[in-house]
């Protein structure tokens, strides 16, 4: 019986149309060695793909046109064509009204996805002010894909290596951060970040670090009630539960000296306070994970890049990445399905079945 396995089919929404995203993935599957394992799906339109391959020297990158991701074909970059419009694209600009692409592109990538057309989503940056004006009613990806999946609760995980940052609140201005720090979310988050680490990482005694709030971890509450009156009772309920968590540590001590090393997952109060240093120690290679979500879902750690779009200048690595870690994380929630099943049950079941009979 043969033991190779069907390429994984990945589908990746386009981003903005006038940023790095087209160029990073043309850059990545430039690469013949990608599409081994793999079969990209790009939802956007040949004539935009096209002019950015022209204006950044691409030309070489072939893609197979199709109407629908079902048409793909393995070890190609597919594109399903989405609209023929003659768009005035002008890269390294705010998309403005030409945002409504992008969300064409997530929206069809992603009911392919729920259909079974695609096996993972990889979404490429987008650019949020030019998103909500065009009509997205969400923050950003995670959001929405929470919203259509129909999930109450997710967690943004930035990944590199064996470095793995989620955040209790995501994209909310820092002033309202406090009020949102409750013990309940924090468990939330924490169980949510606990599962994951076992479901789509394959580890089997997760080490949770949950870092405090106030600068000093509120200093035994000189600096701050917070870190003593929510955070420390969420980790001790935690420690009650079975998960292996403890802090909460200051921030900055806890990734200066290295502590991060000693856990399987880091998880920050709010969105600067992970993603600052996670992007110092791993900028270029990062990528963000959403937990939490019956399907896969990543991208790179980095936006939309208008300040270098068009120059041919953009990293593919970390897009790269998010590619791979799709792929690994849907392997490993396979075999995370198998964890626990007798192989002796289906053989029971059937003899029980003939007894009946």
């Amino acid at each position: 019986m043969s033991t190779e396995r069907r390429p994984v089919r990945v589908g990746i929404s386009c981003g903005d149309l006038q940023g790095i995203g087209i160029e990073v993935v043309l850059k990545t599957f430039e690469d013949a060695r990608m599409l081994q394992e793999l079969t990209p799906v790009l939802y956007a339109s040949a004539k935009a793909v096209s002019l950015h391959r022209k204006q950044l020297g691409l030309e070489e990158v072939q893609f197979h046109r199709v109407n629908d991701a079902a048409d793909a074909l393995p070890r190609k970059l597919n594109l399903v064509n989405l609209w023929d419009d003659e768009l005035p694209l002008e890269l390294g600009r705010p998309s403005g009204p030409l945002a409504s692409y992008a969300i064409r592109s997530l929206e069809a990538a992603t009911q392919d996805l729920a259909g079974g057309k695609v096996d993972v989503l990889v979404t490429a940056p987008i650019d949020k002010n030019s998103m909500e004006a065009a009509g997205f009613a969400h923050p950003g990806h995670t959001e929405f894909l929470a919203h259509v999946a129909g999930v109450d609760q997710v967690l943004m995980v930035l990944v590199a290596d064996g470095l793995r940052v989620g955040t209790v609140t995501g994209h909310i201005p820092l002033k309202d951060v406090a009020a949102a720090i409750t013990t309940d979310r924090i468990l939330a988050k924490a169980r949510l970040f606990h599962q994951s680490l076992l479901r789509d990482f394959g580890i089997a005694t997760p080490r949770l670090a949950v870092l405090g709030l106030n600068p000093h971890a509120g200093d035994g509450g000189t600096l701050g009630s917070e870190d003593r009156e929510r955070i420390l009772p969420a980790v001790r309920q935690l420690v009650a539960e079975g998960i292996t968590a403890m802090g909460p540590y200051a921030a900055d001590g806890f990734f200066g000296s290295g502590a991060y090393r000693h856990f399987d997952g880091v998880l920050a109060m709010y969105h600067d306070q992970g993603l600052a240093p996670f992007k110092a120690l791993s900028f270029g290679h990062g990528v963000n994970y959403t937990a939490g979500l019956p399907i896969v879902r990543t991208s790179p750690d980095h936006g939309t890049g208008l300040d270098i779009a068009g120059q041919g200048v953009a990293d593919e690595g970390s897009f790269r990445h998010a590619v791979w870690l799709a792929v690994d994380v849907l392997r490993a929630r396979e075999q995370y399905k198998t964890i626990g099943v007798n192989p002796l049950q289906p053989q029971k079941r059937e003899k029980e079945r003939k007894e009946r009979a």
